[in-house]
């Protein structure tokens, strides 16, 4: 008869290394996600429980395993099946679960790990194991190597129960999305900023939108390239995101008409940090999180940036700072924004040809006082 699993085992990382309690703290919003990214795909279960630095999903459902490793904080899973900690039960598992999985002439090791008191070592438990598996299938000429086996059983022993099982699926890591506050994200539609939304969230983040609409300088296109990217991040996260959009556009006439061309850019990425800062303000959130890297494009500079947020008293993250394009590319197509943010669209239209690379806070400062940015600023939370 084919064994089944009974039960996911939930492993996590840097949780254990906090105080007991702010790792009890952790460890129960990380419960509590596992639960609703459980419930938002329909997937039965009769208990989710914590155990010696483990969390246990009892479930027979197959679709627990990738939902769970798609839960920031977790650093893996395993579908396992349950028995007793008695060794002999033990044994007699992991003779039926080598019956099955290993083929003729192949070679395997047993991985023990134990937690609790007991009268038999980790050692004691690879062994018997090993030798209960041989005598179940010698006759399929299968040997042990520690080294580089073709099939591994894990077994895992706790004080009342123990755990084996063939598969370890590798989650995210981090830490789970809501024990670091709020942020809000800017976000384009483009490969970066949902990459820089992601590693937030991947630090514990949850992440509220803020897409400035630059219509008519781009149209809808971008604004559903955008969305399908947003689309892409709620597969990560237990609670529906959050989405506010300003209309831009009337911001970036009102640059162009009486400004410097090449500041441009410098002008609307702080117009689009006080939209952000004031959504920030109603939300409750801690700060801004942009998809700048620097020097990926001309007018991503380190001067540029310092003049960006000259004034500003709030923080701004730029998560994507120190990673070449081909690290967020591939970053993006692990967590499911690439072939999204690829998706043809239209840019901005009045994007400079020679943008100021070195933007200086006195040519800045001097550009917006010719402009009421206040009302410019209210104008574009009303609409």
């Amino acid at each position: 008869m084919q064994l089944k699993s009974d039960v996911v085992i939930v492993r996590y990382g840097e949780i254990a290394l906090k105080s007991q309690r702010t790792r009890n703290r952790y460890e129960h919003v990380l419960i509590s996600n596992i639960k609703k990214m459980l419930g938002l795909s329909s997937v039965d279960y009769s208990g989710v429980a914590r155990d010696q630095g483990r969390i246990f999903i009892h479930t027979t459902d197959k679709a627990a395993v990738d939902i769970t490793a798609k839960v920031l904080g977790v650093v893996s899973v395993s579908p396992a099946i349950t028995t007793t900690s008695r060794l002999d039960d033990i044994t007699r598992l992991a003779a039926r679960v080598g019956e099955q999985i290993i083929k003729q002439g192949e070679s395997f090791a047993i991985r023990a790990r134990r937690a609790g008191v007991h009268k038999f070592t980790s050692i004691d438990i690879a062994q018997q194991c090993g030798d209960a598996v041989i005598e179940k299938v010698g006759d399929k000429h299968v040997y042990v190597n520690l080294s580089l086996p073709d099939k591994q059983i894990f077994v895992e022993v706790h004080q009342h129960n123990a755990y084996v099982y063939t598969e370890v699926v590798q989650g995210m890591g981090g830490l789970p999305i809501g024990t670091q506050g709020k942020m809000v994200a800017l976000i384009s539609g483009g490969i970066d900023s949902p990459v820089a939304a992601w590693l937030m969230m991947k630090r514990g983040c949850e992440i509220v939108f803020v897409y400035c609409n630059n219509e008519p300088f781009s149209d809808e296109s971008n604004r559903e390239r955008t969305m399908e990217c947003i689309k892409a991040l709620q597969a990560w996260s237990p609670e529906k995101l959050k989405v506010y959009e300003a209309a831009n556009g009337k911001n970036l006439e009102a640059f162009l008409d009486r400004c410097k061309k090449r500041l441009l850019c410098v002008l609307c990425r702080r117009m689009m940090y006080r939209i952000a800062g004031e959504i920030m303000k109603k939300e409750g959130a801690y700060g801004i999180i942009t998809g700048s890297s620097l020097g990926q494009v001309a007018s991503q500079t380190s001067q540029n940036m310092m003049t960006e947020i000259h004034t500003f008293n709030y923080p701004i993250y730029h998560p994507l700072i120190g990673l070449d394009k081909k690290e967020i590319i591939t970053i993006a197509q692990r967590i499911g924004t690439y072939e999204p943010s690829i998706t043809p669209a239209s840019s901005c239209s009045v994007v400079p040809d020679h943008p100021a690379t070195a933007a200086k806070i006195s040519d800045v400062s001097e550009a917006e006082e010719n402009l009421n940015i206040k009302q410019m600023l209210q104008h574009t939370l009303e609409y």
